[in-house]
């Protein structure tokens, strides 16, 4: 089991209530169920979000397959409009 931190920006910090918090999961898919577990808003904003782990784009790899490393960051990024 890896442990890091989450960061959370824009909707999802919001909906998560906290900037960051650690976690303790083996990969993304499990680290998802872990942080929407009894937070109705925040399962409906990570929904919607992209993620970086360590820098890098998930992109439209299944979550279970994105493995967590020890010291991991994960990023929950909300979509931006931009202009």
């Amino acid at each position: 089991m890896a442990t890091g931190k989450i960061r959370y920006w824009a909707a999802a910090k919001e909906a998560a209530g906290v900037a960051e918090e650690p976690f303790d999961a083996l990969n993304l898919g499990e680290l998802m169920t872990k942080i929407t577990q009894n937070r109705a808003e925040l399962a409906r904003v990570v929904r919607r979000c992209s993620f970086l782990v360590d820098g890098s784009p998930v992109g439209r790899r299944p979550h279970d397959e994105v493995v967590l490393g020890d010291g991991a960051t994960v990023e929950v990024l909300p979509p931006f409009a931009g202009g």
